[in-house]
């Protein structure tokens, strides 16, 4: 399973970070290594564009059908098979296929893994032949290996060990890790929808999703900050760039849809009605 996994992912991503690495170098740019990882980052995310899209579409639709779904489960509550029917139905009316938007995760996560696993490793690589090893052809090898310094900021360093001698400036890091996932993670929740004053049954799972997702908007960041400060930092400029452009992306999707996502499929026309024309009696009748 692990070499499938270094074939099919980690193989390919090293290939294309070391080929924008020769390239930097090439046009002596400065911390070529360091500019390497934002441009592989932006690379890969450009690429999953449209899984995102299709990701982001068919949640925001599913989003905008949750209170319809709430209200059938509080009507069949007790009746599962009724509940399934109903809310299937429910899919049809409005074109929505359920599953749509699964298909893009199973593919995103797969392909984000193999870009942190190879950054992770190219950043704590000290020997060539440890990347050597995975490059395709001789003219793309490294001669030696990269600088993993970036202005100053040695990646391969976490920033609890760099605090002593680069002092707080580090924080930085992990603030803005935790501060960009938490601006996504706010732009992907779902609008708030108007509550009745009558309390109803059912109130309560809903009034506990709610909780979980305002819960999870601060503590996911925090965790991302707290990982950030104890992971190499170049995996922190990874990650930044990662989400800066997800929510670029998410920016340009939101403004560019409509509130009214879904409609109902078009009800076809109605026959018109035939007036029925008065027999003529016979004359004389």
């Amino acid at each position: 399973m692990g070499d499938i996994f270094t074939i099919l992912l980690v193989q390919p991503i090293t290939n294309l970070l070391v080929a924008i690495y020769q390239f930097l170098v090439y046009l002596h740019i400065p911390s070529p290594f360091g500019f390497s990882i934002i441009l592989l980052t932006m690379v890969i995310r450009l690429a999953l564009f449209p899984l995102m899209a299709a990701q982001l579409k068919s949640s925001k639709k599913m989003q905008q059908l949750a209170p319809e779904i709430s209200a059938l489960k509080i009507k069949y509550k007790g009746d599962t098979q009724r509940q399934q029917a109903e809310t299937m139905a429910l899919y049809k009316k409005y074109g929505i296929n359920p599953a749509a938007g699964c298909l893009p995760v199973v593919i995103q996560l797969p392909i984000i893994w193999g870009l942190y696993s190879v950054l992770q490793e190219a950043v704590k690589q000290t020997s060539v032949s440890g990347i050597n090893h995975l490059i395709y052809t001789e003219s793309l090898k490294l001669s030696h290996m990269w600088d993993t310094n970036f202005f100053g900021i040695p990646l391969a360093k976490t920033p609890s060990q760099l605090l002593a001698t680069v002092g707080v400036f580090i924080l930085i890091l992990p603030l803005l890790t935790a501060a960009t996932q938490f601006i996504q993670s706010k732009m992907m929740l779902p609008a708030p929808t108007p509550k009745s004053t009558v309390k109803k049954k059912g109130d309560s799972m809903t009034d506990f999703a709610s909780a979980f997702q305002t819960q999870s908007l601060y503590i996911f960041p925090v965790m991302i900050g707290f990982f950030s400060f104890q992971f190499p930092s170049g995996l922190s400029f990874y990650w930044i760039t990662f989400t800066v452009f997800g929510i670029i992306q998410q920016y340009l999707m939101q403004r560019g849809n409509t509130p009214a996502v879904i409609a109902p499929a078009p009800a076809l026309p109605k026959p018109k009605a035939q007036k029925k024309k008065a027999k003529k009696l016979p004359y004389g009748k």
